[in-house]
């Protein structure tokens, strides 16, 4: 049965929605009160709460982006077409990569995923990758999370990116700035990596999308 919402709650979900499909990630509660005029991250999660009581979302606690659509209830509201049928498409799963190896190569896929284009965004040489580690946790990225890539993506300051430095693969806020290049954790207990020798960093690719499962 449809659960009504009101106006002011319509507009955010559809907010949400629209960002999660756009960036591949949902967005913060400062970006949602920036959009709405809402004052307080308090009013926000007010909304929120009433969002989720209601069964459109799913809110994960003491994470910035930690907000998850439920997929049922948003199809009700008739805002996507998802065409599930045609849209679906399998992507290899990334784990640990050998080092001196392409990061694709055929030793380090453990599996595949199968994806819906209506919730992330991937184009045809998309994969995922599994994270380890706590480094991003405040931007809602955790261990055993699978981060979707896209390497065709255009990479730009503040995108969470893929990177390989010397062996290393690793997730993390890219920024450049003057010919300096920086990592940036999203985890506080973590110190910012800056890129020293240039031949040994590349670019993977642009996050596009994180899929985790709940136990």
């Amino acid at each position: 049965m449809k659960k009504k919402l009101t106006e002011r709650q319509e507009k955010i979900f559809i907010f949400i929605q629209e960002y999660q499909q756009e960036n591949g990630y949902p967005p913060t509660l400062r970006e949602i009160g920036k959009k709405f005029d809402i004052l307080s991250t308090f009013g926000v999660k007010r909304h929120l709460e009433a969002l989720t009581k209601k069964g459109y979302l799913n809110i994960l606690s003491n994470a910035s982006r930690g907000i998850s659509i439920n997929k049922n209830e948003s199809e009700s509201l008739d805002l996507i077409n998802y065409q599930e049928v045609n849209n679906i498409s399998k992507i290899p799963i990334i784990g640990r990569v050998a080092a001196g190896s392409p990061i694709t190569a055929e030793e380090n896929v453990e599996g595949s995923i199968v994806i819906d284009p209506a919730f992330i965004k991937k184009d045809e040489d998309s994969f995922a990758l599994k994270v380890k580690g706590d480094s991003m946790i405040e931007a809602g990225i955790f261990e055993g999370d699978l981060v979707i890539i896209s390497p065709k993506a255009i990479v730009k300051n503040g995108d969470m990116i893929v990177a390989r430095l010397e062996d290393e693969v690793t997730v993390k806020i890219y920024e450049n700035k003057n010919s300096i290049v920086k990592l940036i954790p999203q985890n506080k207990n973590y110190q910012t990596i800056i890129v020293k020798n240039k031949n040994e960093f590349s670019i993977v690719g642009k996050v596009t999308g994180v899929v985790r499962w709940i136990n």
